[in-house]
């Protein structure tokens, strides 16, 4: 059986958007009011300005800590467990209702294309009182993968 080889390469903001682009796990963590961790796993998006776009609720810890700490670092998975990921931090902003409305549209293109009743899919999102995050790539990791230490040169 053949090693697999940990990787790390290090990528521009083109580059990680297109890695960002059709990957759509990831982990947000963000910023309790004591100042330690809350990570949350969720489903993302990137916007037609490289931002990456979380749909949630006004009510659940990510987005109340983003409103008062507008922080956040998001792993991004590959949908295989040992494929490659990157983390990315910046500055988050959390969009409430009415207008999250648009973003949220966006923000379903992005991950599942078009909706075949656009109108009904607004109402719901007013319904269900969601909100929009995005978040605005300041840093990044190289685009990793796992496995065994790269073999040094003898």
């Amino acid at each position: 059986m053949s090693r697999k080889y940990a990787s790390s390469d290090a990528v521009d903001l083109p580059q990680l958007l297109e890695f960002v682009r059709p990957r759509h796990r990831m982990v947000l963590t963000t910023f309790r009011a004591d100042g330690s961790l809350q990570s949350s796993p969720v489903t993302g998006g990137v916007d037609d300005h490289g931002r990456i776009v979380i749909s949630s609720y006004p009510q659940r810890a990510k987005s109340t800590n983003l409103k008062r700490t507008p922080r956040a670092s998001i792993t991004v998975l590959s949908d295989e467990f040992n494929g490659a990921y990157v983390q990315v931090d910046g500055d988050a902003e959390v969009i409430d209702l009415p207008d999250a409305v648009e973003p949220l549209v966006d923000y379903f293109r992005s991950i599942s294309g078009e909706h075949p009743d656009w109108d009904e899919y607004r109402q719901a999102m007013v319904d269900q009182g969601k909100c929009l995050i995005r978040v605005t790539p300041t840093r990044w990791g190289p685009v990793a993968t796992g496995g065994f230490p790269p073999e040094r040169e003898q």
